[in-house]
């Protein structure tokens, strides 16, 4: 990778909301699991294990930052979730059992999904409270 490019992806992060750095963890994750899927076909147990295990390191930042104490029982849950996640890719990584990566792969994804409309109705009822007219416009029309 170019060091443009490289330099690009860091600023990219580092003045990124925590929403965009979710996101951002989430397709992070997501491709890891895609490629240690190619390679599994490839059968080449290094790039299978060095992939998994950055997945799993994501998923242990998402366990880690999990605040139970503010996100009540939705925190309780969602934590739990990436914990079985988390033991399911080590089973994956253990065994090289592709349908353990297929299933935390289609969670992930649809996680994904969830947060991003999440985060959008989020800002879209932040731009409302801030701008009224703005809703009323929405309304109007």
């Amino acid at each position: 990778m170019n060091q443009y490019l490289k330099q690009y992806q860091k600023n990219e992060v580092e003045t990124a909301s925590p929403e965009k750095i979710l996101i951002l963890l989430y397709d992070a994750a997501i491709q890891f699991l895609n490629k240690a899927k190619i390679a599994m076909h490839e059968k080449n147990i290094p790039e299978i294990h060095n992939n998994l295990m950055s997945c799993e390191n994501i998923i242990l930042e998402f366990i880690n930052t999990v605040n139970e104490e503010e996100g009540g029982d939705f925190a309780v849950r969602i934590k739990a979730l990436y914990q079985y996640f988390y033991n399911t890719l080590v089973q994956a990584n253990m065994k090289k059992d592709e349908s353990k990566i297929d299933e935390v792969l289609r969670h992930l994804v649809d996680l994904r999904a969830t947060w991003k409309q999440a985060i959008a109705i989020a800002n879209s009822q932040k731009t409302a409270e801030e701008n009224p007219q703005y809703d009323l416009a929405n309304f109007e029309g």
